[in-house]
């Protein structure tokens, strides 16, 4: 077991790999990262499925399957998906069960074509949990205005939830409220709030990356501020569910055997090469967090990460007056809607390269 790894995991921080393929599964790799590295969970989203099936050897047979029961497209991505999906679920059942459901969890994105149908959002996030059939899977939905409702629906109706793309600290408080609205209806319907888990993906490296080009442009003192947004914003993230954890609110829902809806770290690849590639992880250490990470973070991590104890709440003030002083320079408010849009675009891009690959997959198969 890596030392780093061990060190972040003994801080609070769950480890999920953000990566899944059906080569990292049936090659035992998935199962290595558990054992050496602390992996605890998986996310998955448009990209990285487009990524996986384009290599494509490895859902071969189950394409000539698909095709010779003239499954359509859409068929045949939610086949393969779901099947990774839930082989990675039975992966991570026993640290599902010693971790008592807050880990071992693998998450699954509803269709990105949906981020502003609020209907049918709530719809495939209760067809993708049928359809995988575990109860360590988690739902992805993303946390646009129209998600919001979507997203309380989902957790009211028993299933846990992955809310995505959360960008603004004024999102993240409404995504929140929306958690516990759920939580507040299913002990309504009877649920067991204990069953039930969430996580708040908060992005972190695209805030810099979207910032840090302003700066720049800028120019002068601005260009000083560059590779402190992102973990600022992030940092002040923590705060917010500090606060909202602690009100009267939860303490009813957690009365009931509510769980924190806890925040989760996305985006933690660092793009700038100036700044170290371990980053957006041991600048984020605290408990009641998850960080995600792209293979090549997790290794940087598990070699030369180094973890110093609790890098958020020592941190608040810094943070509030980082980003007052890039506001100076950088309208926020901006900043986070652009890359709302631009992030829910970019899945939008993948789903299609996703759907091209499948079909082209069929059409070979035939």
């Amino acid at each position: 077991m890596s030392e780093s790894t061990q060190k972040l995991s003994d801080a609070g921080v769950s480890i999920w790999l953000d990566d899944l393929s059906r080569e990292r599964l049936t090659s035992g790799n998935l199962a290595e990262l558990i054992k050496t590295h602390n992996v605890v969970g998986v996310t998955t989203n448009p990209s990285i499925f487009a990524g996986a099936l384009s290599k494509g050897a490895a859902y071969a047979e189950q394409m000539r399957e698909l095709a010779a029961a003239s499954a359509s497209v859409e068929e045949a991505v939610f086949a393969a998906t779901c099947d990774d999906v839930r082989a990675a679920c039975d992966v991570f059942a026993p640290v599902y069960k010693a971790s008592n459901g807050f880990d071992g969890r693998v998450s699954i994105e509803v269709d990105p074509r949906l981020a502003r149908d609020a209907e049918g959002t709530a719809k495939m996030a209760r067809e993708l949990y049928e359809r995988v059939g575990r109860e360590n899977v988690m739902i992805k939905i993303p946390a646009t205005q129209e998600g919001l409702r979507p997203i309380a629906e989902t957790l009211a109706a028993g299933i846990s939830v992955n809310v995505t793309l959360i960008f603004s600290l004024t999102r993240y408080r409404e995504v929140i409220n929306a958690y516990m609205l759920g939580l507040e209806q299913a002990l309504e319907n009877g649920k067991d709030l204990s069953t039930i888990h969430s996580v708040a993906s908060f992005f972190v490296s695209r805030v810099d990356t979207e910032i840090d080009a302003r700066l720049e442009a800028a120019g002068g003192d601005a260009v000083q501020l560059k590779g402190k947004a992102g973990l600022a914003n992030a940092r002040l993230a923590y705060e917010v569910f500090e606060e909202m954890f602690s009100s009267e609110r939860w303490a009813r829902l957690q009365a009931h055997g509510a769980n924190v809806q806890r925040p989760l770290w996305a985006s933690t690849g660092v793009k700038d090469p100036a700044l170290p590639d371990t980053l957006y992880v041991t600048g984020l250490v605290a408990p009641n967090t998850v960080n995600t990470m792209p293979e090549a973070t997790l290794n940087a991590v598990a070699d030369h990460g180094e973890v110093t104890g609790n890098t958020i709440v020592p941190n608040y003030s810094e943070s509030n007056n980082v980003l007052d002083a890039i506001s100076v320079h950088v309208s926020y408010p901006e900043v986070v809607e652009k890359l709302e849009v631009e992030g829910l675009s970019k899945f939008d891009v993948s789903w299609e390269e996703l759907l091209q690959t499948v079909r082209e997959a069929l059409e070979q198969a035939k």
